[in-house]
């Protein structure tokens, strides 16, 4: 059964005259952190206005963490789940929020519905879907297999044709929020902590083989490191790998911390190693050092937000391919990529 929005979430009243302004968001964990750069240029143009986001639960912790949202509105809808007479009904529980202007990231349809509903004079996004008619501002998005993620979000709080300046997504750590994690997972030894970050929602051809993250976790642990291994419950089968192939002790967090949690202590991790992921993102917002492996996403259009990161990737005819799973079957832009090799590009992000 789907639920409506909490009252609860969305009851306070905006300050001054300013009509508040609603960011439908994205499903993605990774997406989401992206959007902070989308509110930061918001909130420059125009300060003091608030601004809320809507969006699926599995994303609204990192919502959360954002500098400049008010408050969050859950969407509560499964990933690819069209309920499009639900979600008019969550637009037309929020007709009274009095928003002036509802700004879409989704290319989907059914994203543009409850904007609409909401009686929301200024609807922007890109066109797609043939939901043109549901927007008021419908930009043309020709440039979104190549562009960068960060740069297409920004943009549609700029007029049409205008430079794009992103700046970089950062996050908060709600206070107390640390000491909570830290009191739930302590860290059991002094030194330096390696974060592993093992999954991708995406698919498996996003993820570097568990094997050679297991050998990772052996060669940081010899040499001084913690190791700790983040992700959902869906990377348990990753996490037991790594943690019985390393033949090393490593603190196994999968599937155990919420995404607060995760975030919190990932904020504090000397080094941060990943695939092209959610967890990556929020590392990237927190200018970890950090080491992200790519094979079927690009490097271009989902960076790491961090100067302090470095990318190990191949150049192979067949990538970026843009596919959950590998078409040719070999995961060579991935299985190429050896433990030693990502451990040296960590030591050295750290010089």
């Amino acid at each position: 059964m789907t639920r409506s929005p909490s009252v609860i979430e969305y009851r306070m009243r905006p300050l001054g005259s300013a009509s508040p302004l609603l960011v439908v968001g994205p499903s993605w964990v990774g997406d989401m952190v992206m959007t902070a750069s989308l509110i930061e240029v918001l909130r420059m143009r125009e300060p003091g206005r608030p601004i809320d986001v809507l969006a699926p639960p599995a994303a609204l912790p990192v919502a959360r963490m954002i500098p400049g949202v008010r408050r969050t509105i859950p969407l509560g809808f499964a990933h690819g789940e069209l309920g499009l007479m639900a979600r008019w009904r969550t637009g037309r529980a929020l007709r009274a929020e009095g928003y002036g202007k509802a700004i879409i990231l989704p290319r989907a349809f059914k994203a543009a519905i409850p904007p609409l509903a909401a009686g929301i004079p200024e609807r922007v996004g890109y066109k797609g879907e043939m939901r043109t008619p549901l927007l008021t501002d419908a930009r043309p998005d020709k440039n979104r297999k190549t562009a960068r993620t960060i740069e297409r979000f920004v943009a549609l709080a700029l007029p049409v044709g205008a430079t794009t300046v992103s700046p970089r997504p950062r996050l908060i750590i709600p206070d107390g929020a640390l000491d909570q994690a830290l009191d739930k997972f302590p860290l059991p030894s002094a030194g330096p902590v390696m974060a592993l970050c093992p999954g991708a929602e995406y698919g498996p051809a996003k993820r570097w083989p568990a094997e050679k993250f297991a050998q990772l976790a052996a060669i940081a642990v010899k040499n001084g490191y913690h190791v700790r291994i983040f992700g959902s419950p869906k990377d348990a089968d990753s996490a037991r790998i790594i943690a019985e192939q390393s033949g090393v002790p490593v603190d196994n967090l999968v599937g155990r911390t919420s995404l607060i949690d995760a975030a919190a202590l990932l904020s504090i991790a000397d080094v941060v190693i990943s695939n092209d992921s959610g967890l990556m993102h929020i590392a990237g917002a927190f200018d970890r050092r950090l080491v992200v492996l790519y094979g079927a996403s690009s490097e271009l259009m989902t960076p790491p937000a961090s100067p302090r990161a470095r990318i190990v990737s191949r150049e192979l005819p067949c990538r970026p391919c843009h596919k959950r799973v590998c078409p040719l079957g070999t995961l060579a832009c991935l299985e190429s990529i050896s433990a030693e090799e990502v451990f040296e590009v960590a030591e050295q992000s750290g010089r």
